[in-house]
């Protein structure tokens, strides 16, 4: 079956949302592309704090909100994976055999967790290994947990695995951390260890994850770890899988200040495309502009 739209946004995270608000309150018609849940990573943080208007309020149901508005302005919602698409003639073939087709596309398929890239770390996904704390921290009630990464995002983990694990590491490879400041402070008053300049080296066990091997990377000194789970949290990596011809930088997509892209009438916005800050309200202005600029 082929459908005709103005638009094609691919991606329903909150830069897809918002440029498909945008786009439809513009009386365009579009079509939103998604391969999984409404929102993307955002839907799964725990905590959000920093998004103007709500001073605290779930990943899940802020992109809730967003998906609820885009689908009453009139947005047609595909959840399905993308067979091939083809950014020259604008024309998006899904797995199940639907053709979509468009003036205009706009990208935000937003990014991956970066895994650490370890031996045994694909065998031991969803058997000790888990990149997403909120998704999987309930699992690990009472245990001993460990958590990679000096960012937002693993201190936030970190700090909320507090609340349900027994012991809490959280591991660095530098020795300061790259969070907010009011995340350190929390993190400082709160139970969990840290351990400094260091990285995970090893994943041990058999069926599941049971030990960590941690290296300190300015004494060569290598520490043993017991461990019910490691939650990855080093950063991410854009998904660009599939979309030909794009300029990119870093691995992301490289936009003008319109969000537009290398090839005409193709536009990306979010966490896929190279910018400075990746947040929810940043995701949120780069889809409202590119809807804008159709």
């Amino acid at each position: 079956m082929e459908q005709n739209f103005d638009v094609i946004i691919i991606g329903a995270g909150p830069a897809g949302l918002t440029a498909g608000i945008y786009a439809a309150r513009g009386g365009q018609s579009v079509a939103i592309v998604e391969r999984g849940a409404v929102g993307g990573l955002a839907s799964l943080a725990h905590s959000v704090e920093n998004y103007p208007g709500f001073e605290k309020i779930s990943g899940f149901d802020l992109c809730y909100k967003m998906f609820s508005q885009c689908q009453s302005l009139g947005a047609t919602f595909f959840f399905d994976e993308i067979k091939c698409a083809d950014l020259i003639s604008k024309q998006i073939t899904l797995a199940s055999g639907d053709v979509l087709r468009s003036k205009r596309v706009i990208i935000a398929t937003g990014a991956s967790p970066k895994p650490l890239g370890l031996e045994n770390e694909k065998k031991f996904t969803g058997r000790g290994v888990s990149y997403c704390a909120t998704c999987d921290g309930a699992l690990y009630k009472g245990k001993t947990v460990a958590v990679v990464g000096g960012g937002n995002t693993a201190v936030e983990d970190a700090l909320y695995l507090e609340n349900l694990a027994k012991k809490v590491y959280l591991i660095h490879r530098r020795d300061a951390l790259r969070a907010d400041e009011i995340l350190a402070t929390r993190l400082k008053c709160s139970s969990v260890e840290i351990l400094w300049d260091s990285v995970v080296t090893r994943l041990v066990g058999k069926d599941k994850l049971t030990q960590i091997e941690v290296k300190n990377v300015k004494n060569d000194t290598l520490s043993p770890f017991l461990v019910d789970c490691l939650f990855v949290a080093i950063g991410q990596k854009p998904n660009v899988e599939g979309f030909d011809g794009l300029e990119l930088k870093d691995g992301y997509i490289l936009t003008n200040e319109n969000m537009q892209t290398s090839l005409p009438g193709v536009y990306a916005a979010g966490d896929v495309r190279f910018k400075s800050l990746r947040q929810i309200v940043t995701a949120c202005s780069d889809g409202a502009i590119a809807a804008k600029n159709l």
